[in-house]
């Protein structure tokens, strides 16, 4: 389901206007599913499916423990690519395969660097 879900994420994202940087961006200790610029904003999305609603929301997923991976992660992003400048945020997309087809939610600013 993750790559399908990412594939949906990726087109409502670039229905909102988003631009994808890259996908799955892999490094020791974890990976970022989606890497997008919204304007002059980089942006940091985890992507999380569920088939139905049965064990909670799919954005209810992200765990403090995730969102310091993904901060981990963002700044290793940015500092390979020499992006210290850069204004960020993380966002998560959640996305629920119901019966009349994936319900897909788009949380700007899902959580704070800190």
């Amino acid at each position: 389901m993750g790559k399908a879900g990412e594939d949906l994420a990726c087109g409502e994202l670039e229905r909102r206007g988003y631009e994808i940087i890259a996908r799955r961006y892999r490094r020791r200790g974890g990976e970022l599913d989606i890497i997008a610029r919204d304007g002059a904003t980089l942006v940091f999305v985890e992507v999380k499916a569920r088939d139905g609603r049965a064990f909670g929301g799919a954005a209810e997923a992200v765990t403090m423990i995730k969102q310091r991976r993904m901060m981990r992660l963002a700044l290793d992003y940015l500092t390979r690519h020499r992006l210290t400048g850069c204004p960020c945020r993380f966002d998560v997309v959640s996305i629920h395969l119901e019966a009349g087809g994936p319900a897909i939610e788009v949380f700007q600013n899902a959580f704070d660097i800190a």
